[in-house]
């Protein structure tokens, strides 16, 4: 897979905490896929496992990205941090990460709730609310998928 490398070394974010304050701060990621010679890209809702260095996205089982997913697993992703915009500068303040990795749903049971509660303890204040409303048994995660990503690399940049 081609690496992802920055043209301006100066921009690099390299400090390990400032690139999970990123993940941390984020509440979407971008991810692009490829099949035979068509691109494909969705955002989705995730949550990070730092221990297992994996993201955890929840979506339907059935659509395009697992047609994708099929025929090539090797994903790139993006997180971004907008600072927003400099009026009369023509500049952007901002941080960044780009994310190569494999993608795969997941099909244990057991994985898929730790996923979910990856993802949930990630995006809402009160996860126990949504498992005891919507999961209120361990047949409801039969309903939707959950994908992982298994993170090959994650380089970070940063502008202004």
């Amino acid at each position: 897979m081609l690496r992802y490398h920055l043209q301006r070394k100066e921009r690099e974010i390299k400090k390990n905490e400032e690139i999970l304050g990123i993940i941390r701060k984020g509440k979407y990621i971008t991810i692009a896929m490829c099949r035979s010679n068509e691109p494909y890209i969705v955002t989705l809702s995730y949550g990070f496992d730092k221990e297992k260095n994996v993201f955890y996205l929840h979506s339907a089982l059935k659509g395009l990205k697992c047609e994708f997913l099929k025929e090539n697993n090797a994903i790139c992703a993006t997180i971004i941090d907008d600072k927003g915009y400099i009026m009369n500068e023509c500049a952007h303040v901002y941080r960044s990460l780009v994310i190569s990795g494999k993608m795969c749903l997941v099909e244990n049971t057991e994985e898929k709730v730790h996923g979910m509660n990856i993802l949930l303890a990630h995006l809402e204040d009160n996860p126990e609310l949504i498992k005891k409303g919507s999961l209120p048994n361990i047949h409801s995660y039969k309903t939707f998928g959950i994908f992982r990503i298994d993170v090959v690399e994650i380089k970070g940049k940063s502008g202004r």
